[in-house]
This record gives C-alpha cells, structure tokens and sequence, in this order.
C-alpha cells in the first residue's frame, strides 16, 4: 500500500485537503491529533515524559499542556527533547494504523513532517501551500487568542517554504484563488496509477 504525506505550513490548509481525500475514501492520519492522543493515553510515553521533564507534566493524570509548551517553544534543547520521545511513538502508531487499512494507499498529515525526517518513510510527499500573508489570516481567524509574536514564533520553527518544496514531489496550492477540488482529484487519480 502506497503511503503519502501532507505537509505545510501552519495555517497553509493541510486539514481542507485531506478533508476532501477523506470525501474520496482514502484514510487519513493525522499525526499532530495522535501525537496529543498519544502523549496522554499511551503509558511507555507518558512515563518517558514525565522522565524527562517532571511530575509537573501531568496534573491529575492529564497532560499539563501550558507547562509543556513554556518549556519546550523556549528552548531548542527542549524542544529536541520532546520531539526525541514523541516521533517514534507516532511512527510507530502510524505503522500500526497503516497495517490495517484497506484502501489503495493513505495520508499522513502532519506539520513537522520534514523536520522530523518522516517524509523519508513515505511513498510520496505532497506539500499544501499559500502565501505568507493568507496564512496569518488563517491562524488568526482559527486561533484568535494567538498573538503575532506567537504565531511567528510557530512558523520559524518550521522548515522554510522553499525546503518544503524542493523535498515535495507534489504541490497543491491553497492560495484562496486556484480550485482545491480539481488539484485533489488530479493528485487522486495518479496516487491510483
């Protein structure tokens, strides 16, 4: 079974497009929902967690998401450290998902796809773009308690738009003027071939 990432951006419309390859049947991984699924429900990583950055992760057995983030958006190491324990348990969920589906290939979406290196595992990779601009928009119409300081801060922790391209095989742009619908289907049809 062919396996193909989506990638993008924050704010770039990775969601819209898999939304619409799940209209077409093709399943789909969301890996940022697994890997906050993951963090609370799957006992190896919670006590990995709390290994490495303390009892105060987790509040009543629920994942203490504002101390995590003050520590890890702060510092780099941090950061590294947190991906170090989260990617594998996600890889290895989504390999375990991938075993039992039954369509002729799925989607992982995923924002840190290419930072995290798990494009390399994939048949193909697809990148959704837009502009710097309709992007902000987008974050700031879906997350308005989200500051400019802070949305900048998310996006230079991704991987330049140009990085993200070079490594794609394939393009959909989601720039709010190009049809999104027939760009799907095109990539469906040859996802098929």
């Amino acid at each position: 079974m062919k396996t193909v990432g989506i990638t993008g951006g924050i704010g770039s419309g990775k969601t819209t497009v898999c939304e619409i390859f799940k209209i077409l049947g093709i399943p789909v991984y969301q890996a940022d929902d697994r890997a906050k699924f993951l963090m609370q429900n799957d006992p190896n990583l919670v006590s990995q967690i709390t290994a490495a950055f303390g009892a105060e992760s987790y509040i009543e057995s629920q994942l203490n998401r504002p101390y995590l983030a003050k520590m890890v958006f702060s510092d780099p190491n941090q950061t590294a450290k947190i991906n170090a324990l989260v990617h594998p348990a996600v890889s290895k969920d989504f390999q375990s998902w991938v075993s039992v589906q039954r369509a002729p290939y799925v989607i992982k979406e995923a924002a840190l796809m290419i930072e995290s290196g798990s494009y390399k595992q994939l048949d193909k990779l697809i990148t959704v773009t837009a502009s710097m601009a309709i992007r902000i928009q987008r974050i700031q119409k879906r997350d308005p308690q989200r500051s400019m300081s802070e949305i900048k801060a998310i996006i230079d922790k991704q991987v330049s738009e140009e990085k993200r391209m070079e490594l794609s095989d394939l393009v959909v742009n989601n720039d709010g003027q190009s049809l999104l619908i027939p760009q799907v289907l095109e990539l469906h049809e040859k996802m098929l071939s």
